[in-house]
C-alpha cells in the first residue's frame, strides 16, 4: 500500500504542468458542483431549523439519510422538464445567457490557492483576473432579460444590473485596500503575508473593508435581503422569469457557486486563507492548530456561507431605493475613507505595514 502511494506521488510529479492543472480543474469543478447541490439542502435545513420546522426529510439517498437525496431529485426534475424558448425571443442569446452567468463563477477558481501547494494558476495578476471575471456576471443578467423579449424580464434585468454595478464598485475599492495591505495581486502571496496567526490576518486592520466586501458580495449574488431580482410581489421573478428546466438550473447553479466563491475570497483576503489560527503561538503553533491546511480554508468558508443562509432566514427584503442608497452613499464612501486611513498607517509603519515585506 505504501509503495503504491509513493509510486502514485512520483507519477504525479512527473506529469507536465498542463496535465496537473487539467486534473485539478476537473477535481475542483466536480467538487464545486457537488458542493452546490449539498448547499441547497443545507440552506433548507438551516432555514427550517431557524423557523422551527424540519426542512427536506423525505427523499432518501440509497435508502438512508432522509432528505439527503432532495438536491439530486431536484436536479433530475429540472433535467426532465422542457426548456421553453419564447417565440419572439433572440433564441441564441436566450440560450447563451445562462452560460455567461455560470462560466465566470467556475473560471475564478483558477487563481484561488486552496492550500500552500494546490493552486491551478499562480498568476501574479490574480486580483485583476478576479475583478474582470466577477464583473462579467452582469452580462449574463442583462442578456437574459433582453433576449427573452419580455417587459417583466427586462425590468428585472435592469434593476439587477444597476444593483450589481453599484456594489461591484464598492467591492473593487475594498480590494484596493487589500492590495495596499499585502503589496501583491497574487492570491497566494496575499495569504502568505497574513502569516502569524489570527491577529495577523487582514480582518483586524481592514475591518471596515471586510464589512463592505461581504455586504457587496451578498448584493452581488442577488441574495436576500438584496434579492430584488426575485421580488415575486413586484416583478414576477426577475430576469430569469422566462427560463425553465436546465436553463433555469444553470442560473440557480451560478448563484450558489458565486456564494461559495465570495465566501472563499472573503476567507482568502481577510481571514488568512489556509493559514492556521495559532501559527507562531507557543505550544499551539507546532500542532495542527498552527499548521497551514486546506481544512482551515474549508472551515472559514463554511462559517462565511452560513452567514448567507442566516441573512436569508432573518432579514426582510430591502426596497430598491434603499439598496441603491446603501451602495452609493454608504459603502463606497466608507471604502474611500479607509483607503485614506491605510495611507496614514503605511506612512507611519503601523499594523501590516510594519512587516518585513513592506520595507
Amino acid at each position: 500500500m505504501h509503495n503504491g502511494i509513493e509510486q502514485l506521488a512520483t507519477t504525479w510529479q512527473s506529469l507536465p504542468d498542463y496535465a496537473r492543472s487539467t486534473a485539478w480543474i476537473l477535481v475542483i469543478t466536480v467538487a464545486l458542483i457537488i458542493s452546490v447541490a449539498l448547499l441547497t439542502l443545507w440552506e433548507r435545513k438551516v432555514i427550517g431549523w431557524m423557523q422551527l420546522r424540519r426542512g427536506p426529510n423525505r427523499v432518501r439517498l440509497f435508502g438512508v439519510a432522509p432528505g439527503l437525496g432532495q438536491p439530486f431529485a431536484d436536479v433530475l426534475k429540472l433535467l426532465l422538464k422542457e426548456v421553453v424558448v419564447p417565440a419572439n425571443s433572440d433564441k441564441f442569446l436566450f440560450r447563451l445567457a445562462p452560460v455567461i452567468a455560470l462560466v465566470p463563477a467556475l473560471a475564478a477558481w483558477a487563481v484561488i490557492p486552496l492550500s500552500p501547494e494546490v493552486v491551478v494558476s499562480k498568476a501574479d495578476a490574480g486580483l485583476l483576473y478576479l475583478l474582470s471575471l466577477t464583473s462579467m456576471g452582469v452580462y449574463g443578467v442583462i442578456v437574459a432579460g433582453w433576449a427573452a423579449n419580455s417587459k417583466y424580464a427586462f425590468l428585472g434585468a435592469m434593476r439587477s444590473a444597476a444593483q450589481m454595478v453599484a456594489y461591484e464598485i464598492a467591492m473593487g475599492f475594498a480590494l484596493v485596500g487589500v492590495l495596499m495591505a499585502t503589496g501583491s495581486m497574487n492570491l497566494g502571496t496575499i495569504v502568505r503575508t497574513q502569516g502569524g496567526g489570527i491577529g495577523s490576518w487582514n480582518w483586524f486592520w481592514l475591518f471596515p473593508l471586510l464589512m463592505v466586501y461581504f455586504i457587496s458580495g451578498v448584493a452581488e449574488t442577488n441574495r436576500a435581503p438584496f434579492d430584488v431580482a426575485e421580488g415575486e410581489s413586484e416583478i414576477v421573478a426577475g430576469f430569469h422569469v422566462e427560463y425553465s428546466g436546465i436553463a433555469f438550473a444553470l442560473f440557480f447553479l451560478a448563484e450558489y457557486a458565486n456564494m461559495i466563491l465570495i465566501s472563499t475570497l472573503t476567507a482568502v483576503f481577510f481571514f488568512g486563507g489556509w493559514q492556521g489560527p495559532f501559527e507562531g503561538y507557543p505550544r499551539l503553533g507546532d500542532t495542527f492548530l498552527g499548521q497551514p491546511s486546506f481544512l482551515w480554508l474549508l472551515i472559514k468558508v463554511f462559517v462565511v456561507v452560513f452567514f448567507f443562509l442566516w441573512f436569508r432566514a432573518t432579514f426582510p427584503r430591502y426596497r430598491y431605493d434603499q439598496i441603491m442608497r446603501l451602495g452609493w452613499k454608504a459603502l463606497i464612501p466608507v471604502t474611500l475613507v479607509w483607503i485614506g486611513v491605510e495611507m496614514l498607517l503605511a506612512t507611519y509603519r503601523i499594523g501590516p505595514w510594519s512587516r518585513s515585506w513592506f520595507h
